[in-house]
């Protein structure tokens, strides 16, 4: 996905986030409905403005494979191996997430799942604001919002902001689990 410009790097964008706001932004893939994974309160605030299923785990987009540790996420050398087959790109994988501190991102699952988008752009804007949790922008049952109006539509001003990156028909990740003994899973294609 090529942009004109760097959409990401709009300043109140960068600002939004930071100060723990929900922002409607082309990923990647295609629109997300984003926050700081890190903010329980924004992450919960995520759930409530999707009706999303309160058991689903959200995908997180992080600027780097360093960014796990945030998450108590600890790779055997084997999966840092198999990671870097797969990032930077349009691939979630699922990983062990034991922490129970993070309860509220793995909703009980214990596993949690991440992307390194393969934009340089977006990855920059990772690295300055955190981790952001980044599930589809669209409300529970629902098609993923093309465009700006679609989500619009969707959430009006329950959301703080809304980044437009034009009409995007990407498709969703393609998600794999990677257990801690190495081996993979494809759980979406």
């Amino acid at each position: 996905m090529k942009f004109q410009k760097n959409i990401w790097s709009n300043k109140n964008l960068i600002k939004v986030l930071q100060e723990n706001g929900v922002v409607v932004m082309p990923t990647d893939t295609i629109y997300g409905i984003v926050g700081k994974a890190q903010s329980e309160e924004t992450v919960n605030r995520i759930y409530s403005i999707r009706d999303r299923n309160p058991q689903k785990p959200c995908i997180i987009l992080v600027g780097n494979i360093d960014e796990l540790e945030k998450f108590s996420i600890v790779l055997s050398e084997k999966q840092k191996k198999t990671l870097q087959e797969y990032w930077p790109g349009p691939v979630s994988i699922i990983l062990d997430c034991l922490d129970d501190k993070f309860e509220y991102l793995h909703r009980g699952t214990k596993t949690l799942s991440f992307r390194i988008p393969d934009s340089r752009m977006l990855r920059d804007l990772l690295l300055k604001v955190g981790p952001l949790v980044a599930p589809s922008a669209n409300p529970e049952n629902f098609s993923p919002a093309k465009n700006i109006e679609e989500a619009k539509k969707y959430f009006w001003n329950s959301v703080d902001l809304y980044i437009d990156g034009g009409e995007l028909k990407g498709k969703a990740s393609k998600i794999i689990r990677l257990k801690n003994n190495g081996s993979i899973a494809i759980i979406r294609k």
